[in-house]
């Protein structure tokens, strides 16, 4: 999915997105107003983990945001320990 398509519909996204980063609050996502970096950033920041893999969990997540047919769906909380 295009993160265009994120940003113009954040108030529908921000559920799911507390759903997978459960530390960030909604008044934070009320500030990040669905800029992809500041996201990125808010997730790094909360979780201690680096800009890449931070970078990635979003990926994994924008991946994720529908199916084939356009219905939306919950995504599974993304994580990893380790990279190969």
């Amino acid at each position: 999915m295009n993160w265009d398509q994120i940003e113009n519909n954040w108030a529908a996204y921000k559920n799911d997105i507390r759903l997978n980063w459960e530390k960030i609050t909604d008044a934070q996502l009320e500030v990040i107003a669905g800029k992809r970096d500041h996201l990125a950033g808010k997730i790094q920041v909360m979780y201690g983990i680096d800009q890449e893999e931070a970078e990635y969990q979003l990926s994994e997540w924008q991946e994720n945001q529908a199916n084939t047919d356009g219905r939306f769906y919950q995504s599974k909380s993304f994580s990893r320990t380790t990279r190969t």
